[in-house]
Order: structure tokens, then sequence, then C-alpha cells
């Protein structure tokens, strides 16, 4: 597998049985939705520019955001 091969990934999910997929889940929970959700690329090149890569959050003059996943 090639680093960032978005489609290669789904082949490699679409190929596993339900046992794997399952087993999948219960270690990484539902990181496997995220190979559906469409990626706005505008709205992502607009946000990278104010990531803090020295404290992992957005910074928007003196306000940071702290992204979290649920």
């Amino acid at each position: 597998m090639t680093q960032n091969n978005l489609q290669e990934l789904k082949e490699i999910w679409d190929q596993w049985d339900d046992e794997i997929n399952q087993l999948f889940y219960c270690e990484y929970g539902g990181l496997p939705y995220l190979l559906d959700v469409k990626v706005d690329k505008h709205l992502f090149r607009a946000l990278a520019q104010y990531w803090n890569l020295a404290n992992s959050c957005f910074t928007f003059e003196k306000v940071n955001l702290v992204p979290i996943v649920e």
C-alpha cells in the first residue's frame, strides 16, 4: 500500500469479511466511516493555514480551537 491512497484503503476494507471488520471496529472504533466522508478541499486548505503544529490546534488570532473526534 502506498501512503495516502484512499482508494486502496477502501478496496482493502471491502475485501475483509464481517469477522475481520468487527475485530477492527473493536480495536479502532468507527474509524472506517471516515473512508466515506466527502472532504471539501477548499475548506480543508483554508483551515490548514490556521493549524498550529506546535500546539496541535487551530489558532485564530489569540483564540485556540482544538478538534475533538467523538
